[in-house]
């Protein structure tokens, strides 16, 4: 039986950030649209920002201005399964709600240009 992807961890900035069972990455890219003229279908190609949805914990003695600085840097996501993203340009894209009694949980979201993945 092979492993299939279970755990999503990111690096922002040099800093390991733990997420929470949940998150979701879209890699970004181009989608493609569909376009109807004269009875024929085609596409048109539009760019899609990568993004990061993710929940994780304020620690004791951790600094929330360093776990969601303003700005631009390297997002990395990692996976599991061995897959790693790396985002150059990524930046988070709302202010986050701290949420007691339960751990103290911080939703994230950055987006950026589209992914390069290694593996």
């Amino acid at each position: 039986m092979g492993q299939a992807l279970g755990v999503i961890d990111a690096i922002y900035r040099g800093m390991k950030i733990p997420l929470e069972k949940g998150a979701k990455f879209n890699p970004g890219g181009y989608k493609q649209n569909p376009v109807i003229a004269g009875g024929q279908v085609y596409y048109s190609r539009e760019p899609v920002a990568s993004q990061l949805t993710g929940t994780t914990v304020l620690k004791k003695g951790q600094k929330l201005a360093d776990l969601v600085p303003t700005g631009e840097g390297e997002l990395q996501v990692l996976c599991d399964t061995g897959q790693t993203f790396v985002v150059p340009d990524a930046f988070r894209t709302e202010v986050p709600d701290l949420t007691g009694g339960e751990g103290g949980k911080i939703e994230l979201k950055f987006q950026g240009s589209a992914a390069t993945e290694f593996s």
